[in-house]
């Protein structure tokens, strides 16, 4: 596989027919509006984001990206969905959000484009979606300056995963369309620390990430057996 070119056609199919809802708050990514405070808040306790360049890998629609330039970074988000992009683009512009520019081209080839730029790299909620996510890691990790961070949130591939994130979040409670996940592209913790260790990061932090549905709330949490988060950092003396 040419890993410039590291996409599921499926997959983005999938999101680009949906691109439109992207900030709709009642529509299938409410899960994502809801948790990214808390996702928000967790990257700030590890660095603060005011004057730092910022990547947001996998952007979708802006919301990190958007949440994130309004802490006062400089943001770049990026995607393979032209969809979605144009509908943060469009987002960015109604809300004259400050700071934050969006651009259609995979990880791997900005990485080749511009290695160590940036302070900070976030990659959310889309390994689980690729076909190599190894190959993304790499691209994190090659594209942040020795010191910054490198955050990373996906889901656990394990029983009370699927039964959590696939059977109840997508059948049951009707949290998000049915087919969003495929347990096989599920990554454990210990699968992703060794692609962040392959690719010269060290990992900081793990938080868990929890919903409740009698609360309809979701939480940060120290059960890493559905959602988690990655804190990951580029050693200074990286070569």
């Amino acid at each position: 596989m040419n890993p410039i070119l590291n996409a599921d056609p499926a997959e983005l199919a999938k999101f680009s027919e949906l691109a439109h809802r992207w900030w709709d708050m009642d529509s299938e990514f409410r899960p994502l509006h809801q948790i990214n405070p808390l996702r928000l808040g967790w990257i700030q306790s590890m660095c603060v984001l005011q004057g730092l360049q910022t990547l947001d890998i996998g952007c979708g629609g802006g919301i990190l990206a958007d949440s994130m330039a309004r802490q006062g970074a400089e943001v770049l988000g990026v995607d393979l969905s032209s969809k979605a992009l144009k509908v943060a683009q469009l987002h960015a512009l109604e809300a004259q959000t400050p700071r934050v520019t969006y651009r259609e081209v995979s990880a791997e080839a900005l990485a080749q484009e511009r290695p160590a730029s940036f302070d900070v790299v976030t990659c959310m909620e889309m390994l689980e979606h690729v076909p190599d996510p190894a190959s993304v890691v790499q691209a994190c990790a090659t594209l942040v300056k020795p010191g910054g961070w490198v955050f990373f949130s996906t889901l656990n591939r394990n029983g009370s995963a699927f039964l959590q994130a696939i059977l109840g979040a997508e059948y049951l409670l009707n949290l998000l369309p049915r087919g969003t996940h495929e347990y096989a592209k599920m990554i454990r913790p210990s699968e992703l620390a060794a692609y962040c260790r392959r690719a010269g990061l060290e990992l900081h932090a793990t938080q868990g990430l929890g919903y409740n549905p009698l609360t309809r709330r979701y939480a940060l949490s120290t059960n890493t057996q559905v959602n988690y988060l990655f804190a990951t950092q580029k050693p200074l003396d990286f070569q």
